[in-house]
């Protein structure tokens, strides 16, 4: 009984109580932004008259493929509905009243946001397909069983939050050490400031600092993945330290470019390596001490770990293999997920600008006005803009279209509907824009691409330009809709 009882006091403790609490305040702000955004930009994106309708997308999945309470029904409204419950839920976990009460309050926000997030994300399509969607949903799903304030920490638990943190930043190292070979050669940061999806306002200082000072952030980048992670497993104050050390990395990545809430939830999967003594100076409140949890509980939270364990075979063995594979799910529940981001890197900047006119006929003096983009860089005058942790979906998509530049729009079917819905004048899907040149409606539209840099500081003083940009040729000829089409 008393070598049941050392190791009862093993898995549960208090040692980690503020880090539980910061940690899941921290999440339910992250729910909180990532269901605004699907509030926001579900209606244009994902809706009934959307880029990516959901009904018909569920025609072709299953429920087994892409788990959904959207399967049992889907309108707009509904969809609204949804997003508005999740926001709730967020505000009850970050204000903390989920851990107020009893254990099963606490498990029961907890779970419906997770599955609120994971119907939205698998009908999500391409616009959901990014590395932060699992990142979200797996970090919540081992929420589920922090527990509430009044219990003990779940010390297992602590520990699988390290070791998604440790596959999030060893297996984005790993992609970068076995990919693009300006990494290997400690160039690729000469490119990325400039090339990144879409830069901020400092963005352009970084991409103007001394190439020597771009090896050294590349070494550092080495370091703090694949080096630093090995730490979290290690005794404190190790494990402390290499949190902090992560938590420095990312917060450089935050400041020096937009991606959503990818840096702001990696610092927060590092709370847990710190102990209450190394929170204490930061959040100056007392952790109480002598807690508990109920038996069941805890066979539960063995019980989930091994499961934890046995689908991490799959990350790992990912993680190993030559022909490694970055932000995938190996299951339709996106839980022990494998992650890795920029493995390549794009030498050169290119940018499709959508253009207008109101001519029934298009001449060599034909006038075209340019849509903007809400922070994709469009006008070169107009100064990037922080928006992360906020996600703005179809900047992000642009990106990645402009890839492909030769007529890429045959590999990206939403943006011939959103061109669609241009000439269409759609006031929902303008909503996703900066502005609406056309007030009464475009009668051609076209789109080209153009080949963009930074400006110098020079250039910026005598020109006022953050970018300098030049014609790259045609992305989409001019196109029109045939009077009375829908």
């Amino acid at each position: 009984m008393k070598a049941i009882d050392v190791l009862r006091q093993g898995l549960f403790g208090s040692e980690y109580w503020l880090a539980r609490f910061a940690f899941q305040r921290g999440l339910a702000l992250i729910y909180l932004v990532a269901f605004l955004v699907a509030l926001n930009q579900f209606r244009p994106l994902l809706g009934e008259r959307g880029l990516l309708p959901v009904p018909q997308f569920l025609q072709f999945v299953s429920f087994r493929r892409a788990p959904s309470i959207f399967h049992f029904y889907y309108s707009d409204n509904f969809f609204a509905a949804v997003s508005c419950a999740g926001i709730l839920l967020s505000i009850i976990g970050l204000t903390s009243l989920s851990e107020r009460g009893p254990l099963w309050v606490s498990i029961a926000v907890w779970s419906l946001t997770y599955a609120l997030y994971l119907s939205i994300m698998n009908v999500g399509q391409t616009f959901y397909g990014f590395g932060w969607e699992s990142m979200l949903l797996e970090a919540g799903f081992l929420a589920i069983l922090l527990g509430p304030n009044r219990m003990a920490v779940p010390v297992p638990i602590i520990f699988l939050l390290r070791w998604m943190l440790f596959r999030v930043e060893f297996g984005a190292g790993l992609i970068k050490l076995r990919g693009d070979p300006c990494w290997r050669n400690l160039t690729c940061l000469q490119y990325h400031h400039e090339t990144q999806p879409l830069p901020n306002a400092l963005s352009s200082h970084f991409h103007h600092l001394p190439k020597s000072f771009h090896k050294l952030e590349v070494l550092g980048n080495f370091a703090a993945q694949l080096v630093v992670p090995w730490g979290l497993f290690l005794p404190q104050p190790v494990a402390g330290i290499s949190g902090a050390l992560i938590i420095l990395t990312q917060m450089w990545l935050f400041i020096s470019g937009n991606y959503s809430w990818l840096n702001l939830l990696t610092m927060l999967l590092a709370v847990p390596s710190f102990t209450n003594a190394q929170l204490r100076p930061i959040l100056r409140m007392p952790a109480p001490g002598g807690l508990s949890a109920p038996v069941a509980y805890e066979w539960v939270i063995v019980a989930f770990s091994a499961v934890v364990m046995v689908l991490s075979y799959w990350p790992v063995h990912n993680m190993l293999s030559r022909r490694q594979i970055m932000n995938t799910s190996f299951n339709p529940y996106h839980l022990a997920n494998t992650y890795g981001a920029f493995g390549s890197v794009t030498k050169a900047r290119y940018e499709i600008a959508i253009e207008g006119t109101e001519e029934e006929a298009v001449r060599g003096q034909t006038k075209w006005k340019e849509y903007e983009f809400k922070a994709k860089p469009g006008n070169p005058r107009r100064r990037p803009t922080q928006i992360a942790p906020y996600h703005l979906r179809l900047d992000w998509l642009m990106w990645f279209a402009a890839m492909s530049p030769v007529y890429g729009y045959r590999e990206h079917p939403w943006f011939i509907i959103l061109i669609q819905k241009l000439l269409q004048n759609d006031p929902s899907t303008l909503k996703l824009l900066a502005g609406n040149p056309f007030p009464q409606g475009p009668k051609v539209i076209r789109a080209r691409l153009y080949h963009y840099r930074f400006a110098t500081a020079k250039e910026r003083r005598e020109t006022g330009q953050w970018w300098v940009r030049t014609p790259a040729g045609e992305y989409l000829p001019p196109v029109s809709i045939r009077p009375g089409a829908d």
